[in-house]
């Protein structure tokens, strides 16, 4: 029987890696052959809590890999906000513990089952929708849940490609009607989100005011997001006049907004909003509400909207998914869409899950290398 070899905490029980790594009690005490998968090493929780606590890098023993199933070698994942969430047990959507985290990656096709078809050894795969334990080595599931991908995209592009940079698309095309010459306005623009929209907007002719929080180096942050193709960048003191469309320089005013962090930031969002306008929120950084103006709804008109990714992947969109990942991952190869990351050795696993919950500054979004 393979041994757990702890990296970090304290040892599981045996029950524990059985849960995690078989489908069945055989699968995990079959030695390695070429019907299991090499054994994995993990990020594992066995219960909710702070990652940084409750996390730890173990050995996983190998996996039966069965006839409708691929063997992935993972190469890259990145840490997002949403798997921090669900370590914690916040997240509306969350594994069942004991679990590995991780939600998002690239793999190589290490080996397949005897009924796979379209896939082959050394094949590049994502997880789409994406899919719970991708903060491991190898990974044994069913053939429908990989993407195969072009194995010419740059390795953490492809890592990153569905969470971020699909909801940054969705919300262009799917709440108003925007044509060449509009505007919109968003808060946590340096975000990766925030980077793809104003760079998917400029693909398409769209002007975007962005509005980021008063920190240490918003001065190059500003400048960054401008050499990305965003018009106007605006702290958010700056924005504490009662006429903000003043600022607007033969700019209209924006008919959609994109909010992730509510409280005042959101409000300065409806503030920059024209008659009729919709503001969309897809997250909460700051952990307080929105509040709206009596006149917004009245005068204004205005229209809020929510927009979750994950309820949208589980609709029957597989071919429109699959369509919009490669012409995604296009952009990113064709050095038409980038974004700040940071990768990091999946050996220094804990260093990267500190920066990412942000306990050393603001730090790009981390991404693991295998």
């Amino acid at each position: 029987m393979a041994t757990a070899k702890i990296v970090r905490g304290v040892s599981p029980p045996s029950r524990v890696l059985l849960l995690l790594r078989s489908r069945t009690l055989t699968s995990a005490v079959r030695p390695y052959s070429a019907a299991t998968s090499p054994p994995s090493k993990a990020v594992v929780y066995d219960q909710h809590g702070s990652p940084d606590v409750v996390t730890r890098v173990t050995e996983l023993p190998p996996v039966e890999i069965k006839e409708d199933d691929v063997c992935v070698r993972m190469l890259a994942a990145p840490i997002n906000p949403s798997d921090i969430n669900r370590i914690e047990g916040v997240y509306p959507v969350r594994p069942l513990v004991p679990a590995v985290g991780g939600y998002e990656g690239v793999g190589e096709v290490h080996a397949i089952g005897s009924a796979v078809k379209g896939l082959s050894p050394g094949d590049w795969v994502i997880p789409s929708p994406p899919s719970s334990g991708t903060w491991q080595t190898y990974i044994v599931k069913e053939q429908t849940v990989w993407q195969k991908i072009d194995k010419r995209t740059p390795m953490e592009y492809a890592a990153t490609v569905t969470v971020n940079p699909l909801t940054a698309l969705r919300m262009l095309e799917d709440f108003v009607a925007l044509k060449s010459g509009d505007t919109i306005v968003q808060n946590g623009a340096t975000s990766i989100v925030g980077q793809c929209v104003i760079q998917l907007a400029r693909l398409r002719g769209i002007h975007s005011i962005n509005i980021i929080r008063d920190r240490a180096g918003s001065d190059e942050a500003k400048a960054n997001l401008k050499q990305l193709g965003a018009d106007e960048v605006y702290t958010e003191s700056q924005l504490e006049v009662k006429n903000v469309s003043g600022l607007l320089d033969n700019i209209p005013e924006p008919a959609l907004g994109f909010n992730c962090v509510g409280g005042k930031s959101a409000s300065l969002i409806l503030k920059f909003l024209k008659q009729g306008g919709t503001m969309v929120t897809y997250g909460g950084m700051s952990k307080k509400p929105i509040t709206v103006s009596t006149s917004s709804f009245i005068f204004k008109e205005l229209t809020l909207k929510g927009f979750w990714l994950q309820r949208w992947m589980s609709s029957d969109k597989a071919e429109e998914r699959q369509s919009m990942i490669d012409y995604l991952l296009g952009l990113c190869r064709d050095g038409k869409l980038n974004y700040e990351l940071e990768v990091a050795p999946f050996d220094d696993f804990h260093t990267a899950l500190e920066k990412a919950m942000g306990k050393k500054g603001s730090q790009p979004k981390q991404v693991l290398k295998f």
